[in-house]
């Protein structure tokens, strides 16, 4: 572990801040929402961490349950009140597991993540040729200069309501008259949860692999249909010399309302769960909420935990894949749908596919389909404009 992070372990004196938003609504750390442990809280697994490196308490097990159970949500970064550690308490974190990686004791889950990945190119294990599928009888073209590059990442080609999704936003474009290609099955796992996790030579591979790639055929602009596509490829890429210009789809949908025009003929009320990579990692939050305060018939109401104080789903940090936190009443994505309920909304909007997937199972689990829909941003708009 770098100098220094190991400079800021002391620091932490464990006043239990980082488990709460701003406005303490809730706890508000999906970990300790679902062990109910201090040792699942940022403050405790700062204490840990700081015991470990000094040889106090060994490697095991349970010291990997508790690492790779962070969603990297950020929300201890928010709410820490010593600058010098809320800077980079979750990069403590992901150096620690990182770490764990380089000793080779990591959780079953974790490694089979890696392995996946590294057998077949992308966590669902199936071959590169259906990434393609998606896009089919869409007749999307080939990236071949157009101004955007679309990526789908690996939730937008093999998972159901990810594909969904992305055929949503790619026809919205198209109907918007937006000059963009796709890669299909040439395209390449973006590497931001493989980094979350703390494998640091699998993400570099894969960000030399697409900056190659994207390289090669010309691409200026990505337009990203995942916060956690759009955060790497923004945020890390250019460590390894990327140039390209990276977008959310939100960030382009925005600019493309007023010729989608959509309008519901019922009124309906809406509330926007804000994903983590979008949000609290690069300080998006307008322009999901601007999308839905243009569409006319529809009416925004806010949860409790909302914008920089939102709750989240559960699924960053690899978690999505790796399912640390497991099942039950205490995951953070079914409080996360309650408090959709409790503000009284007809519609909870998504505009990522890992909050799509994680919000909807949680929406099954909690029986409350006939109370509230899940729906991602541009089927909201897809359907007001039918």
């Amino acid at each position: 572990m770098e100098s220094a992070y190991r400079d800021i372990l002391h620091r932490c004196f464990r006043c239990g801040w980082c488990k709460f938003p701003l406005n303490y609504a809730d706890f508000n750390c999906p970990a300790y929402l679902k062990y109910r442990f201090d040792s699942f809280y940022p403050g405790g697994r700062m204490w840990l961490i700081r015991a470990w490196r000094n040889g106090e308490i060994k490697t095991s097990a349970r010291l990997g349950q508790i690492l790779f159970s962070c969603v990297t949500c950020r929300n201890c970064a928010e709410a820490c009140a010593i600058p010098e550690v809320r800077d980079r308490l979750v990069d403590v974190f992901i150096e620690a597991r990182a770490e764990m990686v380089e000793q080779g004791i990591i959780p079953p889950e974790v490694r089979d993540y890696f392995k996946a990945l590294s057998v077949n190119g992308n966590p669902y294990k199936l071959p590169a040729e259906e990434r393609a599928q998606w896009a089919e009888g869409l007749n999307l073209p080939k990236f071949a200069g157009q101004e955007y590059l679309f990526s789908v990442s690996d939730e937008g080609a093999f998972d159901e309501l990810g594909k969904r999704m992305a055929r949503s936003v790619a026809g919205l474009m198209l109907r918007a008259g937006v000059s963009f290609g796709i890669l299909g099955a040439e395209e390449i796992s973006d590497g931001n949860d493989v980094l979350a996790l703390g494998e640091k030579g699998l993400s570099a591979c894969l960000a030399e692999q697409n900056i190659a790639l994207m390289k090669g055929r010309g691409v200026k602009k990505v337009i990203a249909l995942s916060p956690h596509a759009f955060n790497v490829m923004k945020n890390e890429y250019p460590k390894y010399g990327s140039t390209v210009g990276v977008y959310h789809y939100t960030q382009i949908l925005v600019s493309l309302m007023d010729k989608l025009a959509p309008a519901f003929t019922s009124a309906k009320v809406v509330t926007y769960h804000d994903p983590c990579y979008l949000g609290r990692w690069n300080n998006e939050y307008n322009a999901p909420r601007a999308i839905l305060k243009t569409i006319k018939g529809l009416r925004l109401v806010e949860m409790d935990r909302s914008g920089q104080n939102a709750l989240c789903c559960g699924g960053g940090g690899g978690n999505f894949f790796t399912d640390m936190l497991g099942s039950g009443p205490d995951l953070s994505s079914r409080a996360r749908v309650r408090d959709a309920v409790a503000c009284g909304a007809d519609i909870l909007a998504v505009a990522c596919p890992q909050c799509y997937r994680m919000l909807s199972d949680a929406a099954d689990a909690e029986g409350v389909h006939e109370k509230i829909r899940v729906m991602e941003l541009s089927e909201i708009i897809g359907t007001a404009g039918a």
